[in-house]
C-alpha cells in the first residue's frame, strides 16, 4: 500500500469517524470471508457500517477524528454507526454467532471509551422501533379499554331490552 493510498484511507476513516454514537472494536481472527460478509449485511440492514483496519491507520484516524484513542492490537474490524444501540446489537450478536472468532474487544459510545460488557449490555436494551411500539401500546391501552367497556355495556343494555 503507498503512501498516497494510506493517506486517503485515513481520511475516509477519519469522516467515517467524526461524531459517531457508537464505534465498536472487535477481533475478527479466524473468521472465514462468507462469515465477515453476513456481519456486514447485518451491519447495512442497521444503517451501520464494517471495516477491517490497519491498527496504525485506525488509530490516526481516530485521532483525526478527535474521540478518544483506543489501544488497536492484533487483527481489528471496526462497527460504527449512528445508533447506538444498533451498532451494539450487531456487534453482540456476531460475537454470540461466532463465539470462538469474533470477540468485542472495546467501544467508544458517545466519544468516551467503554468496555465489552458495556457493549453488551446495550445490546439488550430495546431498539428504536421497539421502544416506539411500547409507548404506541401504553398509548392506546386506555381507549382500547374504554372501547371494550363501552361494548360491553352496549351488550348488556341490548340483552336487558
Amino acid at each position: 500500500m503507498t503512501r498516497t493510498e494510506k493517506e486517503k484511507l485515513v481520511a475516509e476513516m477519519t469522516d467515517a469517524f467524526k461524531d459517531r454514537a457508537a464505534i465498536v472494536v472487535c477481533d475478527y481472527k479466524g473468521m472465514t470471508v462468507a462469515q465477515l460478509k453476513s456481519i456486514r449485511l447485518n451491519a447495512e440492514e442497521s444503517g451501520s457500517k464494517v471495516k477491517v483496519v490497519k491498527n496504525k491507520l485506525a488509530a490516526i484516524a481516530l485521532a483525526n477524528a478527535g474521540q478518544e484513542p483506543i489501544a488497536f492490537v492484533d487483527t481489528n474490524i471496526v462497527i460504527w454507526g449512528d445508533d447506538q444501540i444498533a451498532t451494539c446489537k450487531i456487534a453482540e450478536t456476531s460475537a454470540t454467532n461466532f463465539k470462538d472468532k469474533f470477540v468485542i474487544k472495546s467501544a467508544l459510545l458517545e466519544g468516551k471509551v467503554v468496555t465489552a460488557d458495556t457493549v453488551n449490555a446495550m445490546a439488550k436494551l430495546p431498539g428504536r422501533d421497539e421502544l416506539l411500539g411500547m409507548l404506541l401500546n401504553v398509548w392506546n391501552a386506555p381507549v382500547q379499554n374504554f372501547t371494550i367497556g363501552l361494548s360491553a355495556l352496549a351488550k348488556k343494555r341490548e340483552e336487558e331490552a
